[in-house]
């Protein structure tokens, strides 16, 4: 099994560390034809525009639809998280829109507003995971085919529709490998 990395911006090597704290073979995906040498992707954090208009520019957009419509998961985190987002502030986006989410950006406040929290994950034992919210998007709303698998407060952070799998925090940024091998079984099992 290869994961790949989007890596045109953002935290994509926080991410590659933690696969390879797995054991899973990586790959950092620059180009569309790259994708078709993993099974499955995660999208990092970052800036949410820049990494829009780099998505459009080479030609991701359609390649990571194709993707998904092959059944091969996709996780996106923070930014990454928007990218697959269907609506922003309930517009319809002109993006990926692979989970049935509606995500408003930087709602939790600006990068002084940046906090760490405990999570309950929903498919993990009763330890808190140490939820990181850099500048964080809010989850407004969720289709009937979005599962919940994490909360903080009153709002979900963390969430699957089929191979898609989101997270408003980075778990990227931790020693915690619960996030990534829940995305690690999403890939075997796909």
């Amino acid at each position: 099994m290869k994961i790949g990395l989007l890596a045109l911006q953002g935290a994509f090597r926080e991410h590659c560390c933690m696969l390879e704290k797995c054991g899973i073979d990586t790959m950092e995906v620059r180009l569309p034809l790259q994708l078709d040498g993993i099974d499955g992707l995660i999208i990092p954090g970052g800036e949410s525009t820049t990494m829009g208009k780099l998505l459009i520019e080479y030609g991701f957009k359609e390649a990571l639809k194709a993707f998904a419509a092959v059944g091969k998961p996709i996780f996106g985190t923070c930014a990454g998280a928007i990218l697959l987002a269907d609506r922003k502030d309930g517009t319809t986006q002109e993006l990926l829109n692979l989970i049935d989410i509606d995500i408003s950006r930087n709602a939790y406040g600006r990068q002084i507003d940046s906090r760490e929290v405990p999570v309950q994950l929903s498919f993990s034992d009763s330890t808190p995971f140490r939820g990181i919210f850099i500048r964080a998007p809010i989850i407004q709303a969720s289709g009937p085919d979005v599962i919940p698998l994490g909360f903080y407060q009153d709002k979900v952070i963390l969430a699957r529709q089929g191979i898609i799998l989101v997270s408003t925090f980075h778990p990227e940024l931790t020693a915690d490998v619960r996030v990534h091998r829940y995305f690690i079984d999403m890939v075997r099992r796909s």
